[in-house]
């Protein structure tokens, strides 16, 4: 490893066949589906509210919030939960298997017209082995 260079872990999760990493300094937890409450006049892409241990936290759908085809839950369908300053929320992610180690230098910014979702939520590609994960701007997700 270059002087300068570090590893940061990421939590792998997929969408519509895409792999996807959220750095995991931003994650408490990953849960399989639970019961969501629908909350009336949300957002679109807000599934509603879910009770994690007597705190109420809202649930984002990934793919309605990057315009993806609806999906099917599954048993594999997870909602990750990430936390952001003083916002938690959960995430609803086709499946999330593992944790990856990415070194800083294995990181490249991401070329125009990359995966499936808006630019401006992708801070880069992590390359592993054959792989490319697309890793997310969870602060952007979270905030715009």
């Amino acid at each position: 490893m270059k002087a300068g260079a570090y590893t940061k872990q990421f939590v792998i999760f997929r969408l519509d066949n895409e792999e996807y990493g959220i750095d995991i300094l931003r994650v408490k937890e990953i849960k399989e589906m639970m019961g969501i409450t629908r909350v009336p006049k949300a957002a679109h892409f807000v599934r509603g509210v879910i009770n994690l241990r007597g705190e109420v936290i809202p649930v984002i759908d990934l793919r309605v919030k990057f315009g993806l085809p609806e999906g099917k839950e599954s048993e594999n369908t997870r909602i990750i939960i990430v936390s952001v300053d003083d916002i938690t929320v959960g995430l609803i992610v086709d499946t999330s298997s593992e944790v990856i180690e990415i070194s800083s230098e294995s990181i490249e910014e991401a070329p125009d017209g990359v995966g499936n979702v808006d630019q401006s939520y992708i801070y880069g590609i992590g390359k592993v082995g054959e792989r490319l994960i697309i890793l997310m701007d969870i602060v952007k997700i979270l905030t715009e």
